[in-house]
């Protein structure tokens, strides 16, 4: 690759996750945090839909910057300042998220904003001497002060006229990589040409999962500290701290090693990152979000009638969970993971007996489903 700031490959190398790179992801522990904080003190459709659009802002801002660090090397002075800066934003986007549809929207917009406009230019800038990144970035910022007017308006919007526009503008990340970042006048960018480090992604998307299930620990953990030690109580920590490690072998998997096998063999690997590492990883953390979630709720009221909001999340946490990770494989090799099919089948069974089933039992249940599909999955791929 060219350009004084771009990352240099050898033959048989990989660009390795740098410090710098765990030092920005500090910042979305809390945002993490944020999130499921609020999550928990909204618990109702309108609740799960304004935590979803502000989860899923949260993705986009750090799984951007990640495939900008798969490109720029930051251990390039810099690359680093522009991190630096980076995190500062996402601390005041991280900050304003309880009230991002409350007092504190337009704050969030702008930092959003800044972080998502102020990185695609940087990087226009840095890949100057490029000119199939040139001419990628300067895509990639059109269609990101496109999102900026649509983030911005929103946050001068009030109540569900700014739901409404924050959607559009969710819509607008969501649709720009899937489209190629296709700009009238500009054309439309060629996955072929976006030199991918799959190894890179394959690492920062795991290091983003860690720090959601390490958030899942700490909620878990904080509230267990704070509750009388009864049975139940016991019972349904355990039950989060097993799901939370069935997740962790769900996930990095033999297959989550193999996929950098898979990237460095493929004849189109930036389509493939954009399919396993760009969309299917934001259902993964939100089903680890939404257990935790879960966790919490069934440790504060282990027993008793399970109301409706408490079943959607201990069965839907699980349940996005199982999606998120099954389309990655089917993205990434094109094969279905049949006994995380199988998984999803027994949530939904599990979510039809939930009225007649304690919390702190379908808990159980739903922790008994992630471990018997990790050990399916596990012996069948032990078979000769």
């Amino acid at each position: 690759m060219v350009g004084g700031l771009m990352r240099v490959r050898r033959s048989g190398e990989h660009a390795r996750v740098g410090f710098v790179e765990l030092f920005f992801d500090l910042v979305f522990v809390f945002a993490i945090t944020q999130v499921s904080h609020l999550l928990l003190a909204h618990l109702t459709p309108l609740g799960a839909l304004e935590a979803a659009i502000l989860l899923a802002a949260v993705w986009w801002v750090w799984i951007d910057t990640s495939w900008i660090t798969n490109w720029l090397d930051p251990e390039r002075g810099p690359v680093r300042l522009m991190l630096f800066g980076l995190m500062a934003a996402g601390l005041i986007m991280s900050t304003s998220l309880p009230e991002a549809f409350g007092d504190k929207g337009l704050v969030f917009a702008c930092a959003f904003a800044a972080i998502q406009t102020g990185r695609s230019l940087f990087t226009l800038w840095a890949v100057r001497s490029s000119p199939v990144q040139k001419a990628n970035f300067q895509r990639i910022s059109a269609w990101a002060l496109l999102g900026a007017v649509f983030w911005i308006g929103g946050g001068l919007a009030e109540g569900q006229t700014r739901l409404a526009i924050w959607l559009i503008a969710l819509a607008l990340e969501f649709t720009a990589p899937a489209v190629a970042f296709f700009v009238p006048g500009l054309g439309r960018s060629n996955t072929t040409d976006w030199d991918v480090e799959g190894a890179h992604l394959a690492e920062r998307v795991g290091l983003f999962v860690i720090i959601c299930l390490g958030e899942s620990i700490i909620i878990t953990g904080a509230t267990f500290a704070g509750l009388a030690w009864t049975t139940p109580v016991v019972t349904a920590f355990a039950s989060a701290l097993v799901a939370t490690i069935a997740m962790w072998w769900l996930f990095f998997s033999e297959a989550h090693e193999a996929a950098s096998e898979t990237f460095a063999h493929a004849a189109d690997p930036g389509a493939i990152a954009r399919r396993a590492y760009t969309y299917c990883p934001i259902i993964v953390v939100a089903g680890i979000v939404v257990t935790a979630v879960g966790d919490e709720l069934a440790l504060v009221h282990p027993l008793g009638h399970t109301a409706p909001a408490t079943a959607a999340v201990l069965i839907g946490g699980p349940m996005l969970f199982l999606l998120g990770t099954s389309l990655s494989i089917l993205a990434v090799w094109g094969r279905v993971a049949w006994p995380r099919v199988a998984g999803m089948a027994g949530l939904v069974v599990a979510a039809c007996a939930s009225p007649y089933l304690a919390p702190v039992v379908l808990t159980l249940l739903s922790t008994s489903i992630l471990v018997l599909t990790a050990t399916w999955e596990s012996l069948a791929r032990r078979k000769p």
